[in-house]
């Protein structure tokens, strides 16, 4: 297998079992209806989990282009093949939000709720405030590289490594994904939200493509700032990416809260 194929069947699993647990916790006549946001939690963690352990020897297990993008910032990955990785991550993406709408797919015309569909495929602000929102995205998705940074630099039992991420991905949804439902994953928004757009699924509503692009910008911004930051903590390695993710992230700051507080 390829690494472009590792990405795309490793995203797919992700969205599969991501998404579908969002369905199950929210569609209509579901048997997990109404099991709640640990549920949804715990099942994301896990679903980053098992895509790590299906494409992590043959990838690297990226499943995201904030993931991906940072690597090549701080030279741990080579910046000619990040095109080939995002375009697995998002044809992965899409087609595990394929495999999501087939499974439940009586259910979609069982809910009457719009916002609740277009929640199993895409993120969405508890409270819209653009530049509030964005700033969780970088914020999480910043802990998820440093996070992800210590991780590889501590050493754990054989095969334990993608366990020890998903329980991470588990921490930052418990405690910071209640403002965005924590995207922290650029493909993760953006392909099952096209797949939304793009299906016949019943009674839908919009897509919100007014909000699409803070789940993209942020992840961006707070990958690129994470992986740089720690470096700069922990090995004394400073550069430009730093810089520019800093000053980008105080502005985002500065926005929010003349505009948004």
């Amino acid at each position: 297998m390829t690494p472009f194929l590792a990405e795309l069947t490793g995203t797919m699993l992700l969205i599969i079992l991501g998404g579908g647990v969002v369905a199950g916790v929210l569609l209509k006549d579901s048997k997990a209806e109404n099991s709640g946001w640990l549920v949804i939690s715990f099942a994301w963690g896990f679903a980053v989990a098992f895509g790590v352990y299906l494409a992590g020897q043959i990838s690297g297990a990226h499943l995201n282009p904030a993931v991906t993008i940072s690597l090549a910032s701080s030279g741990q990955f080579a910046w000619k093949d990040v095109p080939m990785y995002l375009l697995g991550q998002l044809i992965g993406a899409m087609l595990g939000a394929v495999v999501v709408w087939l499974h439940y797919l009586p259910h979609w015309s069982h809910t009457d709720n719009a916002s609740l569909k277009l929640a199993v495929f895409a993120t969405g602000p508890a409270i819209r405030k653009p530049f509030s929102n964005l700033l969780s995205e970088i914020i999480g998705t910043m802990i998820l590289m440093i996070g992800l940074t210590a991780i590889g630099a501590n050493k754990f039992a054989d095969g334990i490594n993608p366990l020890i991420v998903g329980f991470l991905i588990v921490a930052i949804g418990l405690s910071l994904g209640g403002t965005t439902g924590y995207a922290i994953n650029p493909v993760r928004d953006f392909g099952p939200r096209l797949m939304h757009f793009l299906l016949p699924i019943a009674g839908k509503g919009n897509s919100d493509w007014g909000y699409a692009w803070v789940p993209v910008v942020g992840p961006l911004i707070g990958g690129v700032l994470g992986v740089h930051l720690y470096k700069a903590v922990f090995a004394d390695i400073f550069s430009i990416w730093l810089g520019v993710s800093v000053i980008v992230t105080l502005i985002v700051i500065v926005l929010a809260y003349i505009k948004e507080r």
